[in-house]
């Protein structure tokens, strides 16, 4: 009798898959409250990764992390009338603490635009303190209806970049740098996922900003992820706030703003981009294990020669686990692993050692071969890079494979149940962005006809990005 699937294959219910890895991988699980989750070590060591690559890049980019307080006061998101009416049916409000009815409701952190003002506009006195830049990772709740975890949850973990300039120009600019050289890199060059660049439309753009910048992935099943966003806030918050500073030439000027952030639902960009029936496929410039190795028995001599070959490659800056749990059967480990993604398994029996080589297995490129053990230093370096180009390559094959130039709303909703259409934005406009939404299908973004991002939503030439989306 076949052996069934450890996972739903994603051809018969993608949804399905995804849960089914999430769990079998040792992902996350859903939390006691609905739509939380409890991420696992091995789903948290990959936010660690993805944690320590944004915060580097971050950090190359001038801003320095701070930390300010969950609980918000109420009066402080009705300061701006489009950001509270925008985040409204989401929050989370605090009505008794201590035993006692608050004076005061206390909103709980669903973003931290108006709590880091009432800073800003403390801590900015003149030009000499611009720009200010600011990020936090933290975790914010968002009352979400429609959980899934990783991808909507009511409580995810996130970095906000926050950051208040002395003109227009100065705060476009940074909005443009976190969009294009922190998000866009580290999607492109780590995640291993070709994301399209955009700038969204009036109707899609963040509560009081006044231009979004967003990165949006196609997932395997051909829908659309927005992977991260990056906002021009121009004076909004500052108005409301009374941000300001003294210009060089003595008067009293108004500070222009940016916001940022990319979160947990990168977890699930990663899962649905790379996994397969088999389980995920960690890229390998993100894995936090890039080579487990496995002992097949439980010889002393080759418990001893795993631990050896874990300290050659660590010492060759390989990030390794060793796997010597010879009291469980090697097959259920290497499946195990193989649903975690890993990209190198290197493993070693008694005959291996007789002939001096280890079982090499690929994760990503597939396939297994016998490799000597003084080659491994030298290959498996090789074939990480090789593995990372492939996940990118597959990426960018899937979303212009399954992208389409159309010329109607019909063609692009019909398109939409398969992949992304691409259409003109002066033929469509807001009057068909409305009516693609009566079909759940989105304008993901505003591109330039060269792919780049246009200076506004009226530029010519400008093509609307149409999917179904996450």
């Amino acid at each position: 009798m076949a052996k069934p699937p450890v996972l739903t294959p994603q051809a018969v219910d993608f949804p399905r898959w995804y849960q089914d890895l999430v769990n079998k991988a040792e992902l996350a699980d859903n939390g006691p409250v609905r739509g939380t989750m409890v991420i696992r070590p091995y789903g948290y060591a990959l936010w660690e990764r993805m944690q320590q690559e944004m915060d580097a890049r971050i950090k190359d980019a001038g801003a320095q992390n701070a930390y300010f307080p969950l609980f918000i006061p109420q009066s402080y998101l009705t300061r701006e009338a489009e950001h509270v009416e925008g985040f409204a049916p989401e929050l989370a409000v605090v009505t008794h603490g201590g035993g006692k009815e608050l004076e005061e409701p206390i909103v709980v952190r669903p973003t931290s635009e108006t709590i880091i003002n009432e800073y800003f506009s403390k801590w900015v006195q003149s030009y000499r303190d611009l720009p200010l830049l600011i990020n936090q990772w933290a975790n914010v709740v968002r009352w979400e209806m429609r959980p899934r975890v990783f991808l909507r949850t009511t409580e995810f973990l996130w970095q906000e970049g926050h950051t208040a300039h002395a003109t227009y120009d100065d705060a476009r600019a940074y909005a443009a740098r976190i969009h294009r050289d922190v998000y866009a890199d580290f999607m492109v060059n780590v995640l291993g996922i070709d994301v399209v660049l955009g700038r969204k439309t009036a109707k899609e753009r963040f509560a009081g900003a006044i231009n979004t910048l967003t990165l949006e992935g196609m997932m395997g099943d051909g829908k659309a992820l927005q992977m991260g966003t990056s906002h021009e806030l121009g004076q909004n918050f500052a108005k409301a706030f009374n941000t300001s500073y003294l210009s060089g030439e003595g008067k009293q000027e108004l500070v222009w703003q940016t916001s940022w952030g990319v979160s947990t639902r990168m977890v699930g960009g990663l899962i649905m981009s790379h996994g397969d029936d088999n389980g995920l496929r960690v890229p390998p410039r993100l894995a936090a294990v890039q080579v487990v190795v496995l002992a097949i028995k439980g010889d002393d001599t080759v418990i001893a020669k795993v631990h050896e070959i874990g300290d050659r490659l660590k010492a060759a800056g390989i990030r390794v686990q060793v796997d010597a749990r010879t009291d469980t059967p090697f097959g259920r480990r290497a499946v195990d692993w193989e649903l975690k993604g890993v990209p190198v398994r290197v493993e070693v029996g008694p005959r291996d050692l007789e002939n001096g080589t280890a079982m090499l297995a690929r994760r990503i490129a597939g396939g297994k071969e016998p490799v000597a053990l003084d080659a491994l230093e030298a290959l498996i370096p090789k074939i990480l890079e090789e593995d990372q180009a492939q996940l990118l390559r597959e990426s960018r094959e899937r979303r212009e494979s399954r992208t389409v130039d159309v010329a109607t709303i019909g063609e692009a909703a019909e398109a939409a149940a398969t992949g992304w259409a691409r259409i003109p934005w002066a033929d469509l406009g807001p009057e068909g962005e409305a009516k693609l939404a009566e079909q759940s299908v989105s304008v993901r973004c505003l591109i330039a006809e060269d792919g780049s991002v246009p200076a506004d939503d009226d530029a010519p030439g400008t093509i609307a990005v149409v999917a179904r989306a996450y």
